[in-house]
């Protein structure tokens, strides 16, 4: 976990930007920095996107105080992440200006030094920025008992009566949610596992090299479908980035598109992984058993039909068009 930690702060120090981009070039280069590091390590990437996604909101929503201690506490090894899932039964809420109440799929819970944390109030949810070393979770860990993303630390979290600074809230009630960042921001999970596809066509590849069974006809076969499923993947996200600043309309279908273009590719790159290699890639030594996991856990994010509808819809409006 101590090594984790350490990489989230190196790669947060090393971000030339904590807000928004600007522009195209910036926000492709963000996407492109999300998706090395999920080729390098999933959970990693899990937990970076997590990062950049609190650091993102602090500066978009924060005060200039804010903001002047968000780029000292970086620069200093912060590890920052976003927990916004409530506790079925026990939500998350202020009594008396007190942390009550819990949150589940907290990932980094117990390795991230501050968390952004939702609460409904009046007018919407309002996020509060919490120092965990200052107000520690109880952390249940006898939850996350899942076959892949065991690293990412994602449990649930619970807080009784535990105080606030004067400054925790973030913004105003609404703001969380508002678009286009709200579904926008899927863009840089997407990337991530646009990457871990990647990190699937890389290992294929050398289990087949080392293996001498690349030169097999069925096996360059599939080494050729996974290059094309991995490119779908990296060239919706692409699209998705390069048309955020030069068409509004399609900027959320777009994104959209690009979800549903890595789930499918995701999904069809881990059953020819496992189909070119076999049974080994199910052995725990395997290098490329964690990969598989792991992608196939991290591909479920919440509504993969409701992403198709949007594309169809835009594609029947004719927002989104095919084009070179």
């Amino acid at each position: 976990m101590t090594d984790l930690r350490a990489r989230i702060a190196a790669l947060g120090r090393d971000l030339p930007d904590l807000a928004d981009p600007g522009d195209g070039e910036s926000l492709l280069a963000l996407l492109r920095l999300l998706y090395r590091v999920g080729r390098e390590d999933l959970p990693l990437g899990r937990l970076f996107e997590g990062h950049v996604d609190a650091a993102q909101i602090v500066s978009r929503y924060g005060t200039a105080t804010q903001r002047a201690w968000l780029a000292d506490a970086v620069r200093h090894g912060a590890a920052l992440g976003m927990w916004n899932a409530d506790l079925p039964g026990e939500p998350l809420h202020l009594v008396d200006g007190g942390l009550c109440g819990g949150k589940s799929f907290a990932s980094g819970a117990g390795l991230i030094s501050h968390a952004l944390v939702t609460v409904d109030r009046p007018g919407g949810r309002q996020l509060l920025l919490v120092d965990l070393a200052a107000a520690p979770p109880t952390i249940d860990r006898s939850v996350w008992r899942v076959v892949g993303m065991q690293r990412s630390e994602t449990h649930v979290v619970r807080w009784r009566d535990a105080p606030l600074g004067p400054d925790a809230a973030v913004g105003l009630p609404g703001d969380y949610v508002r678009e286009p960042w709200f579904s926008g921001g899927a863009l840089r999970f997407a990337s991530v596992q646009a990457g871990g596809i990647a990190r699937l066509v890389d290992g294929t590849r050398d289990h087949l090299v080392a293996t001498g069974r690349a030169g097999d006809p069925h096996q360059a076969g599939r080494l050729a479908r996974l290059h094309a499923v991995a490119e779908a993947a990296t060239a919706a996200v692409r699209a998705a980035a390069q048309g955020w600043f030069t068409d509004a309309p399609a900027r959320l279908p777009r994104v959209a598109a690009a979800r549903a273009t890595v789930y499918a590719a995701g999904g069809e790159a881990l059953t020819l992984a496992q189909e070119a290699i076999g049974v080994q890639s199910l052995f725990l030594d395997h290098p490329l058993a964690a990969t598989v996991t792991d992608l196939a856990m991290y591909l479920r994010q919440p509504g993969p039909d409701a992403q198709r509808m949007q594309v169809g819809a835009a594609v029947a409006a004719g927002i989104l068009r095919v084009s070179l």
